[in-house]
């Protein structure tokens, strides 16, 4: 996983992965896994949807991707918008956090996302 991290050739993103790992062993208490080729993920839960399908997950996560560091968190909680304000520069997807660079956000802000974002997954299993 280290050498995936230092095989990245933007050295910004590179930076940030290493503090992103770091926040994110510190949040979850794990160790971080690979998830396929890019992506490092923290801890699992098992998901089981409506229609049936069902699968396993991490709790968090993230993977540097080329155009910006992508996080992964669950959303639906009750305070996540709140949170997300005071963020600083991001954008969203599905459960899906992305960001340029980590100078342009709340470092305790990001902290306290994805803290809340476990602590909704574990809640739920």
């Amino acid at each position: 996983m280290e050498d995936f991290l230092k095989s990245i050739d933007n050295e910004n993103r590179k930076e940030d992965s290493f503090v992103v790992l770091e926040l994110m062993k510190k949040i979850t208490g794990t160790e971080p896994s690979m998830w396929g080729p890019s992506m490092i993920g923290f801890g699992s839960y098992h998901y089981k949807y409506a229609s049936g399908r069902e699968g396993d997950w991490f709790l968090t996560g993230f993977s540097p991707r080329k155009q910006s560091l992508t996080l992964y968190t669950m959303s639906g909680f009750k305070k996540y918008d709140e949170i997300l304000k005071r963020l600083g520069k991001y954008k969203t997807g599905k459960s899906c956090l992305y960001i340029h660079k980590l100078e342009n956000i709340e470092i305790q802000v990001l902290e306290e996302l994805i803290t809340a974002s476990v602590e909704f997954l574990k809640s739920r299993n």
